[in-house]
């Protein structure tokens, strides 16, 4: 059959469906899975990119497309939480293993893409790739800031951490999102949902 290996590929990234991400839902009811994360990151830049700070150079198209496939390495190597300094070693030699592995299910030519598109967002270097990962930083971040911040308070991050890791990837890619960012925050802090040293 000439689909078979990229039906090969759609059931093998169903797997995505049954990783669970240190986030919760916005009604704090469950932890989210990566595929539901994904989804919602492909949305929120389609609402976000009016406010892209270098619009004129970000293909929103190549953006989505970057979205959409980057967390499927978590298939094989999970899910590494952001503040957990530990896990965090090793995560881009452990994801670029993996990343071969669920791409190279598909052709050669879709496969390489795919991966070039996937190191592409993991430099942050393009105008593409710096807005596609203002998204993912600062979804789970809304999230923690409009619910009790469980993914936070259980595993007692800082706000120095926060700020280290999602501040300059949020600011360079939207004044706007960066203001959004600093009210965020402040209203975490308010309402104790970070340590603060």
């Amino acid at each position: 059959m000439k689909l078979q290996k990229e039906i090969d590929f759609i059931l093998a990234v169903d797997a995505l469906k049954n990783v669970n991400r240190r986030n919760y839902n916005a009604d704090d009811s469950r932890r989210e899975n990566t595929a539901e994360h994904s989804w919602q990151i492909v949305i929120l830049a389609q609402i976000l990119y009016p406010y892209a700070k270098d619009k004129g150079n970000v293909d929103l198209l190549r953006v989505i497309r970057m979205l959409s496939i980057h967390d499927l390495v978590e298939i094989y190597a999970g899910d590494t939480f952001l503040f957990d300094e530990n896990a965090m070693e090793g995560k881009f030699e452990r994801e670029k293993i993996a990343a071969r592995k669920i791409f190279g299910i598909l052709g050669e030519h879709l496969a390489d893409e795919f991966y070039n598109l996937w190191i592409e967002f993991e430099e942050e270097q393009t105008p593409d790739a710096i807005f596609a990962c203002s998204i993912d930083r600062i979804m789970p971040f809304i999230l923690n800031t409009h619910t009790s911040g469980k993914s936070w308070t259980e595993a007692n991050v800082k706000e120095n951490q926060v700020r280290h890791m999602l501040e300059d990837a949020i600011k360079k890619a939207s004044d706007e999102m960066g203001e959004a960012f600093d009210i965020l925050l402040q209203k975490a802090l308010d309402q104790n949902l970070l340590i603060q040293e």
